[in-house]
């Protein structure tokens, strides 16, 4: 009786560890490589000539030229930059009282941000003459646009989206990475469907889904100048696009050089 309930139970338990193991095989795993964050690293395709003079709030790149906006009370400018030299080929330098910031094109026209001022300028695109202002209820970061909307940072982990007719707010995004909100974003760049923010004072910048605001990827920028550049330089902030050419360009505020770079997944 007793070796009858003992092959009994031998069977019903190699019957359980049997379904528990097909449930195991179809259900998805608790935690798994797939819920990380990836992070990637970066290769130098080549590296340009940068005003170490240039507080660096906004960059962008189009139809060949780099467009840069600057900070700072009394030395903020819009700049075309030849790329190849780092050289100034045109200038607007803001009034003393505004701090500028963050630079978008939005059809012919150069858009640029103010810190804590609430205003922002528009520019015709080849003579940077000022056509107008707009106004915006918070600080002003960065600025890009998805081609239907402007997109605004101002330093929290809340991203704007703008009319950009009317320059009234359309709708907000909050940036997280695994449910943590991700503060300090600065200058934007919209590439291949996808936000671009750097993160002040990272080495780090996060690609945001615009449909979620999850952090997709890092893009981790960690050692691009070398300790000597680096102790006269401040934060990296700047990214720009050459959607034409498939480059991506970045830079930071008083940095040396500008560097085109690839991402790269694992050791570079």
């Amino acid at each position: 009786m007793k070796r009858g309930l003992m092959a009994l139970s031998t069977i019903v338990i190699l019957l359980a560890v049997a379904l528990y193991l097909a449930l195991i095989r179809q259900a998805p795993p608790a935690s798994s490589s797939a819920e990380l964050i990836p992070v990637y690293g970066y290769r130098i395709v080549q590296s340009y000539p940068h005003d170490r003079g240039a507080f660096t709030q906004g960059l962008l790149f189009e139809g060949g030229a780099l467009y840069e906006g600057t900070g700072l009370y009394g030395e903020s400018s819009l700049r075309r930059v030849e790329l190849l030299t780092g050289r100034v080929l045109q200038i607007h330098h803001l009034p003393p009282q505004y701090f500028g910031e963050g630079i978008t094109l939005w059809k012919e026209k150069i858009l640029q941000l103010t810190w804590r001022e609430q205003t922002g300028f528009v520019y015709d695109r080849e003579s940077f003459q000022l056509l107008g202002q707009f106004s915006y209820s918070t600080e002003g970061w960065g600025l890009t646009h998805d081609g239907r909307r402007l997109i605004l940072s101002d330093g929290t982990s809340t991203l704007r989206f703008l009319d950009p007719e009317s320059f009234k707010e359309i709708g907000r995004l909050e940036v997280r990475a695994k449910g943590v909100p991700i503060r300090n974003l600065n200058e934007l760049e919209y590439i291949k469907g996808e936000i671009w923010a750097n993160v002040w004072q990272t080495d780090r910048i996060a690609i945001i889904s615009p449909e979620t605001g999850a952090v997709r990827a890092w893009l981790d920028l960690t050692g691009l100048l070398s300790p000597e550049e680096r102790r006269s330089a401040d934060v990296l902030n700047g990214i720009a696009y050459d959607a034409e050419g498939d480059r991506l360009f970045v830079t930071g505020k008083l940095w040396p050089k500008l560097f085109e770079v690839r991402l790269v997944f694992g050791d570079r």
